[in-house]
């Protein structure tokens, strides 16, 4: 069964519980969040796959003992097409993907000029923003 979760601050034992220790067979990231990209190398079950569709300026660094051991396969991706899309949305439209969760802080329009650098502080653990009117 296929299961969607977000990585938060205090989620590893969390994660855990809900997947027997195992983990996830195929992690995807498109956070663009370099901190978020590391940590999710730590989700991957073992023979799993971490898919990389965001891309960042910084470098990315990961156990490489952890990564052999878990005989990870690591692939990049930024070639999304339109089906792509509308296969992600009909899954989100279905509850498949849990969207409440996915979305790690919310704020004002009008609180943004005032909230924003705290969005840019790493110690936040800002994934994705919703700004509402």
């Amino acid at each position: 069964m296929a299961r969607s979760v977000t990585i938060g601050a205090d989620d590893t034992a969390q994660l855990s519980q809900q997947t027997d220790g195992e983990f996830f067979d195929v992690v995807f990231d498109a956070t663009g969040n370099a901190r978020a990209i590391e940590r999710g190398f730590g989700f991957v079950a073992h023979g799993g796959q971490y898919v990389l569709i965001s891309i960042v300026r910084d470098n990315i660094t990961f156990s490489d003992p952890e990564f052999h051991k878990r005989e990870t396969t690591l692939l990049g991706s930024r070639n999304a097409t339109t089906e792509d899309f509308e296969t992600v949305l009909a899954a989100m439209r279905a509850g498949h993907v849990p969207t409440d969760a996915l979305n790690t802080h919310r704020l004002r329009l009008a609180d943004l000029p005032r909230d924003f650098p705290q969005l840019l502080d790493p110690a936040q653990g800002v994934v994705k923003a919703i700004v509402e009117i």
